[in-house]
């Protein structure tokens, strides 16, 4: 049996934005999954409770318990016995499982190490120095017991060779997917621009503030005072828990899962897709946006570069300003013909961005191919 786990139920669409449902339904459909745990961290409650008390008393620090072993041990407790000869893990989380020799073998495929989070996102601040450097030491000894290490960024894979001394042989690169069913958008066909006006800059996050929306409202308001009639419509938070502004259109959350169609008519009503993160992993919902055929426009920051082929949007230095990039939009906007290239470029190319084709890649990896493995890929990302 190959079994896919994540901590939380990895059947369910709901868990981690429906990441592991779709790698699970791709690689069932492929041969290559058998089946997924279904792990209930929500039952701890009480034990992460009592562990943060002691962790206060005793170092002086609260949370981290999802990287403590306590927690990786007592969300296995759930598990279903498994045969140490013969059945095989692979995990999307980097500290579970805790004892790799308890099964034939064990793969990892994760989106960032935690020196990535933990230094991207600023948790060290938030959970104390101890848990962090307690879990980078478990983390690299997994690591490196790991019959493989697939990540969804170069970024991702660089941290596991350079900063725990992982074989870069033993490391590979595989994209991850769209989370959105190849099924469901079969049936509509992108649709056709024959004007930019009014210019809709889509925006999708439930964090609009790491996800840096105030600054894609600073390239609006410079389009519009160009003369430009432009909107942001943003998805994914309250209306009223995000910024106020006249040019922004509050979308609200569109659930996935309830209303798919909405969702995708949502993506391909708008002309760019735009992520300006300070801080990316990898980005999912630009590969959303690719698959239904929608530009994307981003800061080239963590693993978003792996995320966007170069010739589907345009990704920009962080330091690049608003104008600059309202100079780029404005381009388009000003050659309708270009950017309807564009549109059907990305288009031709969504089957790239579908979970069946990072499966394809992970059924090449365990078959012994080293073409996605970090010693041959990784100059590419220098």
């Amino acid at each position: 049996m190959r079994i896919l786990t994540c901590v939380g139920d990895a059947t369910s669409i709901r868990t981690h934005g429906g990441l592991p449902f779709h790698l699970l339904e791709a690689g069932r459909h492929a041969g290559f999954i058998d089946c997924g745990w279904k792990l209930a961290p929500e039952r701890l409650r009480l034990k992460r409770a009592f562990w943060n008390l002691r962790r206060c008393v005793t170092h002086g620090e609260v949370g981290g318990y999802q990287y403590s072993p306590e927690f990786i041990r007592s969300l296995l407790t759930q598990a279903p016995k498994t045969k140490a000869d013969t059945d095989e893990i692979i995990s999307i989380f980097p500290l579970l499982p805790t004892d790799h020799s308890k099964f034939s073998s064990v793969s990892l495929y994760i989106d960032a190490t935690l020196k990535n989070n933990f230094e991207d996102y600023r948790l060290e601040e938030q959970l104390g120095k101890s848990i962090t450097s307690e879990a980078l030491e478990r983390e690299r000894a997994l690591y490196l017991q790991a019959t493989r290490v697939v990540c969804r960024s170069k970024v991702a894979a660089k941290s596991v060779v350079e900063d725990y001394g992982v074989d870069p042989q033993n490391v590979h690169f595989v994209a991850g997917g769209a989370n959105i069913s190849r099924d469901a958008i079969t049936s509509g066909l992108p649709i056709n621009f024959d004007t930019m006006k009014p210019l809709r800059l889509g925006f999708i996050g439930k964090d609009w503030k790491r996800k840096n929306l105030p600054f894609l409202l600073d390239v609006a308001e410079i389009l519009h005072a160009r003369g430009l009639d432009v909107e942001v419509a943003a998805a994914g938070f309250a209306p009223g828990l995000g910024p106020k502004h006249p040019l922004l259109r509050p979308i609200g959350f569109i659930d996935k899962h309830r209303n798919l169609r909405e969702f995708i008519a949502f993506v391909r009503s708008c002309h760019f897709l735009c992520l300006f993160s300070f801080a990316e992993a990898f980005g999912i919902s630009n590969r959303e946006g690719l698959l239904l055929g929608v530009p994307i426009l981003a800061r080239d920051v963590g693993g978003i570069r792996d995320a966007v082929p170069n010739d589907c949007g345009c990704l920009f230095d962080p330091t690049a300003s608003a104008d600059a990039i309202a100079d780029v939009i404005a381009e388009y906007v000003n050659d309708c013909d270009r950017y309807r290239a564009l549109r059907a470029h990305v288009t031709e190319r969504s089957n790239e961005f579908t979970w069946d084709a990072a499966v394809q890649k992970m059924i090449e990896i365990w078959a012994g191919s080293k073409a996605h493995s970090y010693s041959v890929v990784g100059s590419a990302h220098a």
